[in-house]
Parts: C-alpha cells; sequence; structure tokens
C-alpha cells in the first residue's frame, strides 16, 4: 500500500504539470487559429449578411442577395474572374520562357557573378511596388501599353521572375548530373539529354514556379492598377472599388471567390515542391 500510495503521489504532480505546460501551447495555437481563420469566418459572415451595422455583433438579415449582384452580367464578377485567369495563365507562360533558360544557365553553367544575377531578380521586389509601377506605367505609356492586357501580363511577368528563376535554378541544380552524363555515354546529344533527363526530373520544381506564379498574377493588384485601369479589370481591382465603396458584402465575397484557387494551387505546390528542390534554393 505504501509503494503504491507513493507512486500515485508522485503521478499527480507530474500530471499537474503536463497540464499547466499545455496551457501555454493551447494559448498559442488558440491565437493562430483565431488569425487564420477569424478574418475568413468575418468574410463568411458579411458575405451573407444583407442588413449589419454597430453596434449589433451578428448580422440582422441574413441571405445571398449579394451573391446574385456579383454573379450578374452587371456584376463584372465573371468577366474579372476570366480577365484575372487568362492574364494569370499568360504570365505563367511568359515567366516559364524566361526561367527555364535562364534557370538552366545559372544551374549548370559556370556564369561569372552568378549570385549577382540571381540578387538581380530581386530588384524589383527590393523598392516600393507604387513607385516602380508608376514609373513602369510611364514607360509603357509611350509604347502605347497602358490599358492593355500585353501591359498588365509584363508587370506582372516582372513580379513573377524571382520566383520563376530561383525555383527554377533550384530545381536543375537538384537533377543528378550523373544522370545526365549517363545519357550523354549511350549516344544522347545534349539537347535530347535535357529533353528526355533533365527537364522531367526538373519539372516538379518548375511546375511549383508555375503555380506560385500564377497565385501572384492571380492576387496583383498596384501593377494592374497603375497599368490596366480602365480598359482592364480583374478581381483585385474590383474587391478594392467594392471596399473603397463600403461595401463590405462585394468586398467579402470577391475575397472569397479569389480564395478558392490560391488553396487549391497551394495544394498542387506542396505535391509539387519537394525538399531537395528546396534545399538548393539560393544555392
Amino acid at each position: 500500500m505504501t509503494a503504491a500510495s507513493d507512486v500515485r503521489d508522485t503521478a499527480e504532480p507530474l500530471t499537474r504539470r503536463a497540464w499547466v505546460g499545455w496551457i501555454p501551447r493551447g494559448l498559442i495555437l488558440g491565437l493562430f487559429a483565431f488569425a487564420i481563420f477569424g478574418p475568413l469566418a468575418n468574410m463568411l459572415l458579411w458575405s451573407v449578411a444583407e442588413v449589419w451595422y454597430f453596434p449589433y455583433k451578428l448580422p440582422l438579415e441574413w441571405g445571398f442577395g449579394f451573391w446574385e449582384r456579383v454573379f450578374k452580367p452587371r456584376g463584372n464578377a465573371m468577366l474579372s474572374l476570366s480577365n484575372s485567369v487568362v492574364i494569370a495563365l499568360f504570365t505563367v507562360v511568359a515567366s516559364l520562357a524566361v526561367a527555364i533558360p535562364a534557370g538552366y544557365a545559372l544551374a549548370r553553367g559556370r556564369l561569372p557573378w552568378r549570385g549577382l544575377i540571381l540578387v538581380a531578380f530581386l530588384v524589383p521586389q527590393a523598392f516600393p511596388a507604387v513607385a516602380v509601377h508608376i514609373n513602369i506605367a510611364r514607360i509603357f505609356y509611350g509604347y502605347g501599353l497602358t490599358g492593355t492586357f500585353a501591359g498588365v501580363i509584363l508587370v506582372h511577368t516582372v513580379q513573377g521572375l524571382v520566383f520563376a528563376v530561383w525555383i527554377s535554378t533550384a530545381a536543375f541544380a537538384a537533377v543528378d548530373r550523373e544522370l545526365e552524363e549517363a545519357a550523354r555515354n549511350i549516344g544522347a546529344s545534349p539537347l535530347r539529354t535535357f529533353l528526355t533527363v533533365t527537364l522531367p526530373l526538373a519539372l516538379p520544381g518548375i511546375m511549383a514556379s508555375a503555380v506560385f506564379v500564377f497565385l501572384i498574377s492571380l492576387d496583383e493588384f498596384t501593377g494592374t492598377f497603375f497599368v490596366g485601369v480602365p480598359d482592364v479589370v480583374t478581381m483585385p481591382l474590383l474587391l478594392f472599388n467594392a471596399s473603397m465603396e463600403g461595401n463590405y458584402q462585394i468586398a467579402s465575397i470577391t475575397s472569397l471567390i479569389l480564395l478558392v484557387p490560391s488553396v487549391l494551387f497551394m495544394l498542387l505546390i506542396e505535391r509539387f515542391l519537394k525538399a531537395d528542390v528546396l534545399a538548393k534554393v539560393g544555392s
């Protein structure tokens, strides 16, 4: 009985300490959950709120009237969404057209100042976006690119190249050189080796970079605003206009629409972007 009671007396403080140790962890996890799901829950409430004003904590009237307004032809939501998707797809094509040869050269070639070349792709991100895009808009105006899809795609491509080039470089650097040498030893030309060995092995990383570029273009606002307005309207512009007008229902609905492809493509990133590719980023 004495031994059993000693064990019980020892176990009780240990259990108490374990519960006390979980309290700060629970608080931290709760704060993270609130930071992530709190804004999302607020958007969901606003999207179905017909009447909601201070000081009421919940909407006074519920409904889907604003959803109907968004998807009406006059709401421009579907046109803005299609514009955003088309621009994002062309931005991906333009970015990969530069990133694949650049990434291969930076990963496999003996280029001087390789580090500086990689840093050069970060330069547009190092300055305030408004200042950069105002100057780009002035240059594009002289070439007739303002208010055009081509101008907006070029601006988005500048934003996406940093991810496309850096991740593509890491993807090519992660390919085992011995596999390429084996292909060359059995008679494959450099081009055939690239197309049948190097490119397929680097494809997961390239796909991940394409997804990143697509998401950046889909959510890009500043460049589209200065270069595309008023002729090119995308979902971020529709969201901005609704927010500035105080129409939080429309703003919340457009935010939720933009959230769907973002979540889907982030799941694709998790599938394609492997640890060995991430380890090569910037190396």
